[in-house]
């Protein structure tokens, strides 16, 4: 079965994905040839995220629905900025987390753990997050893409609404999602190829979300500068090699839990 970690690691010109994930992309990069740029300005977005946190004192990250930690993973660059930083990474596909318990294996102060953000109480109370992080001291909960992949509008309120309650004062929450916005068209076909390969799983919509559907996912957090914004346009690096924001139909934002 094809799955959306493994694809992304194949866009992302990685080597850690089967033939059934190389078809799948395939077909999606038949429908938006922009793939690639998009995957590789999330990781961009990851990158600045996390470096910003960091340099607000926060020391620990949770990155949820993390897939492969390939592509420059959150750990690395956390631990770049900061070396006493530590992270857990979850995702519900055994596959994905036996994989990436073995590139984890000799990387200190880092840990994986398989649990579906569908039960966050559950997540939030695994050993192996436990162990690593403490949830009584700020937080950074990395939340890249993968709210997409939850069909339900209801139940994605009501994760961001736990994991919100859940995190101390302090704590920051990263998101980013796909919009129908600017490419209706290309993200409804997208969303129906998703959903028929079951890469995503649960009641059947239409399209993917709007961008007044994905901004309310930030209420009760004070939303940094510059906002909610087109993923590139999310605080740039001083001359980094820029695409035209609007090319990328993925919004993003830093929400800081008051």
């Amino acid at each position: 079965m094809p799955n959306e970690a493994r694809m992304l690691d194949y866009m992302l010109g990685g080597k850690d994905h089967f033939a059934a994930d190389r078809a799948a992309a395939d077909q999606a990069l038949a429908l938006a040839p922009e793939l690639p740029i998009m995957a590789r300005e999330s990781r961009k977005f990851i990158h600045r995220a996390v470096r910003y946190l960091v340099e607000t004192g926060i020391r620990q990250f949770v990155d949820i629905g993390c897939g492969l930690p390939t592509q420059g993973p959150v750990h690395e660059v956390a631990q770049a900025a900061a070396s006493d930083a530590r992270v857990v990474y979850v995702d519900n596909d055994d596959l994905v987390v036996n994989h990436a318990e073995a590139l984890l294996a000799e990387t200190f102060r880092t840990a994986v753990i398989r649990a579906d953000l569908r039960e966050p109480d559950e997540l939030l109370a695994h050993p192996g997050l436990t162990d690593l992080i403490d949830l009584r001291r700020p937080v950074g909960i990395v939340l890249v893409g993968v709210l997409a992949v939850i069909p339900e509008d209801d139940v994605v309120l009501r994760i961001v609404d736990r994991l919100r309650r859940a995190v101390a004062p302090g704590s920051h929450v990263v998101m980013t999602h796909a919009i129908s916005d600017v490419r209706p068209e290309v993200t409804r076909r997208l969303a129906e190829l998703y959903q028929d390969e079951q890469i995503v799983r649960g009641s059947r919509r239409r399209n993917v979300r709007t961008r007044a559907e994905v901004e309310p996912y930030f209420d009760g957090l004070h939303v940094v500068e510059p906002g909610i914004v087109h993923v590139p346009a999310w605080r740039p690096d001083a001359g980094e090699p820029t695409v035209d924001p609007r090319s990328v139909w993925a919004i993003g934002g830093v929400g800081r839990k008051p």
